[in-house]
């Protein structure tokens, strides 16, 4: 599981990076560049799958070219059942990426959220906010995320639910330590001054200097969540057939990976990049943000 940024506190009274400068800096280097390329053909490929636009049914079976190899027609082979093997991998691509997106956002929501308010309040609310982090951050990850799966409903949504509950906590400590340092400085005390509202003040003042931090967090996060639903489907917790898992594609290619190797090969390559894609991705915005990387 990833873990709550290495960065310094928001200490500065500065306005934030906008994130125009995010992306100049993101491009600024070969990895941020290779990254981002790497991640737009992934997501072209993922809208090509949720238009329904695939070369072929991605549920479809046909046992009359089940185990086929690499061809012309199946660009990446055809599996067990017959089924189109590279159709399969984009759409167990799009479903990744989907997964990964909503279990991240309710994650950042909820954990940037908790805390902001317990870091700028303090009190009670920093008190519950901070106990219940520490009971999350207090399971092992994966078990914790198959634990959720296996008692609810199994359906993407659902999945992806339990793997956000896993890093709310993540996003909690993330966003609490820079607003704790924050809350001390002039600028909020000045805004406070003026007779504005405490959460006003938090919104408007405490949380655009956080946002960097959390934009990074966002895009390491969303890595280890394609490996967590990973995962989940190739223990048969994830998301259920027949919609197509990377997970569960690879789980299915075990049994078939010594007569047609060509069946693990693909969704492993897949989960691979778009795991590289984004840590890299990651990485350059971690160089942008941090200000021991400047002028170096």
């Amino acid at each position: 599981m990833s873990q709550p940024l290495d960065l310094p506190s928001a200490e500065a009274s500065e306005p934030p990076l906008p994130p125009r400068r995010w992306w100049r800096g993101l491009l600024r280097t070969p990895s941020g560049i290779a990254g981002a390329v790497v991640m737009v053909v992934l997501l072209a490929l993922s809208v090509t799958s949720w238009l329904g636009l695939t070369p072929y049914d991605p549920v479809a079976q046909n046992a009359a070219i089940r185990l086929q190899a690499p061809s012309g027609t199946h660009l990446f082979g055809t599996d067990l059942f017959g089924r189109d093997i590279f159709s399969r991998s984009v759409a167990g691509l799009a479903n990744s990426v989907r997964v990964a997106v909503l279990a991240v956002a309710a994650a950042a929501f909820v954990g940037v959220l908790a805390g902001l308010l317990g870091g700028y309040f303090r009190g009670v609310t920093d008190a519950v906010s901070g106990g219940i982090a520490n009971i999350l951050f207090a399971f092992p990850p994966l078990l914790l995320a198959l634990t959720l799966a296996s008692v609810l409903q199994r359906t993407w949504v659902t999945v992806a639910l339990a793997i956000a509950v896993v890093y709310v906590p993540i996003f909690y400590r993330v966003t609490r330590g820079p607003v704790l340092s924050l809350r001390e400085r002039e600028f909020v005390k000045a805004a406070v001054s003026t007779g504005q509202r405490p959460i006003e003040t938090a919104l408007r003042h405490v949380l655009p200097n956080v946002s960097g931090l959390v934009v990074v967090q966002i895009a390491l996060s969303l890595s280890w969540a394609v490996l967590t639903e990973a995962a989940l489907s190739f223990l048969g917790l994830g998301t259920p057939p027949p919609a197509p898992s990377l997970g569960s594609m690879i789980f299915e290619a075990k049994n078939t990976a010594v007569l047609a190797p060509w069946t693990l090969y693909a969704p492993g390559v897949v989960v691979v990049l778009l795991v590289a894609a984004l840590n890299l991705v990651g990485d350059a915005l971690r160089d942008v943000l941090d200000p021991r990387e400047e002028g170096r």
